[in-house]
């Protein structure tokens, strides 16, 4: 196989160590990616399981989701003082044990505990594993690589609900979590054995950054999530003062970078117009996904009438278009010019939006399906070749910085894209008739309306991700200056 070949001059590891490598960091993305999607469909019989209302058991969720963003960016700066390979195994420990803790919990306090654990061990694997497969392939296949990492994801994230409702048809909902411990004890074993073991520096650890950070991404999560309350009675000022105090802490944080000795995100690594165009792309586009990833699942349940299961299998379509295409978009990335490719797969992103924003009530599952297939196509096209512009136009010795990036601009931008959906939402619902409850036409011109506002997101990445086709880049195989 191409992708653990040696030729004179590779950078990374031979070809038998990069296939043990890349196996455990694709074991750790995978259980990630599962905990992600498989928790939210169990939180109504979580909630009756431990006896608690199912508004209280969103935690379950929120808790997770809270701590990866709180702790991504510090810890794609501890990698640098620690070394990827104790990182990573120790990211692996932490999410397995906190794995078994939830499915041993018999409170939902103590389940959210667990929940918070868990995201610090995600948060550890997921900030630094596109940095890891940098470190340990040479840079003539990385296209290739960030390809087959985008195919995992989405097929994760297309298996997620089918697999959720069958153990929890068969078994319970502790068993969403259980799988996670024969899956971890193999990742952390592979990581120890094959990623290598860096020499690191004593370098002082900017812990007025890590905190100031964590408290950016803290309150943009929870304006995301007062803005999707407020059409259940949520308060009205909420959602400002979490985005007030996200953007306090925002610029607090940017000062501290300029000014201190080593920061938490050296400001030095937007200094390539490619990397800083390839990161404001990917922020943009995920806004655009986000709000889809949340506005189709209630068109398809509330205003069209799908049942859950049938919803799941509607949604399919998009991570396997996503899995057709990012392999190959992936190996044309390391023979092409990434920005070409990326610009590309961003318009016909849009177009696969436009055509959803323009679905006739009560559609038909084909109708909806053939225009996911479009929407999946288009973001697989994009986001192997703009993940490897990114990384590709960072140094090695910013690799994990520039990893770190590439995860908060997903994060951020999924968040971002959720407020916009819980505020169009809200919107509808203080002028509905129906006193504030939306249903029937009235919940899908809600929904048409966030669809395209998803269109004009990914078209604004689409203006930034065009205006690299005239700039130099950097080659592939080659190293940035």
């Amino acid at each position: 196989m191409e992708l653990f070949s040696d030729r004179p001059g590779d950078e990374g590891l031979p070809g038998r160590e990069r296939c043990l490598a890349m196996i455990s960091v694709m074991i750790a993305t995978t259980m990630a990616v599962f905990d992600g999607s498989i928790v939210n469909i169990a939180l109504p019989q979580i909630a009756q399981s431990l006896d608690v209302p199912t508004g209280e058991a969103v935690w379950v969720a929120n808790g997770y989701l809270l701590s990866v963003a709180v702790t991504l960016a510090a810890f794609s700066a501890l990698a640098k003082r620690t070394g990827f390979r104790a990182l990573f195994t120790s990211g692996i420990a932490v999410f397995t044990l906190a794995s078994l803790g939830c499915a041993l919990s018999t409170s939902l306090p103590w389940l959210i505990v667990m929940r918070v654990l868990q995201g610090v061990g995600g948060a550890a694997t997921l900030s630094i594993a596109p940095a890891i497969h940098r470190s340990i392939f040479p840079t003539r296949l990385l296209g290739r690589i960030l390809g087959l990492n985008a195919l995992l994801v989405a097929a994760s994230t297309a298996i997620a609900p089918m697999l959720g409702g069958t153990l929890l048809a068969a078994l319970s909902w502790q068993w969403l979590f259980a799988i996670n411990v024969p899956l971890g004890i193999v990742g952390t074993v592979l990581a120890r054995r094959a990623i290598p073991k860096a020499r690191v520096r004593g370098l002082p650890f900017d812990t007025a950054g890590a905190l100031l950070s964590g408290a950016a991404m803290a309150a943009l999560i929870m304006a995301a999530d007062a803005c999707a309350q407020l059409g259940d009675g949520g308060r009205a000022y909420l959602p400002l003062a979490y985005a007030a105090a996200a953007v306090a802490a925002g610029m607090a944080f940017v000062r501290r970078q300029r000014r201190a000795p080593e920061p938490l995100l050296p400001l030095d690594i937007f200094a390539s117009t490619r990397f800083s165009m390839a990161a404001l792309t990917s922020m943009a586009s995920f806004v655009g996904q986000g709000i889809a990833f949340i506005a189709l699942p209630i068109l398809m349940q509330s205003a069209y009438g799908y049942s859950p299961f049938a919803s799941a299998l509607l949604f399919t379509p998009w991570p396997v278009a996503i899995v057709l295409i990012a392999p190959h978009a992936g190996r044309l990335a390391d023979r092409h010019r990434p920005a070409t490719l990326a610009t590309a797969g961003l318009a016909v992103f849009a177009l696969g939006l436009a055509l959803l924003a323009l679905l006739p009530y009560n559609a038909p599952a084909w109708d909806i399906a053939w225009r996911e297939l479009v929407c999946g196509a288009g973001f697989g096209f994009f986001q192997s070749p703009n993940n490897r512009e990114m990384l590709a136009n960072a140094s090695r010795e910013r690799s994990s910085n520039a990893s770190g990036v590439l995860a908060i601009a997903r994060t951020f931008g999924q968040c971002l894209g959720t407020a916009l959906v819980g505020v169009i939402l809200s919107a509808y619902a203080a002028h509905a008739a129906s006193g504030g409850r939306l249903t029937g036409t009235a919940l899908a011109q809600a929904i048409k309306w966030t669809l395209w506002l998803a269109v004009a997101a990914t078209v604004s990445a689409l203006v930034v991700s065009s205006r690299r086709l005239g700039s130099k880049q950097t080659a592939p195989g080659q190293q940035p200056s």
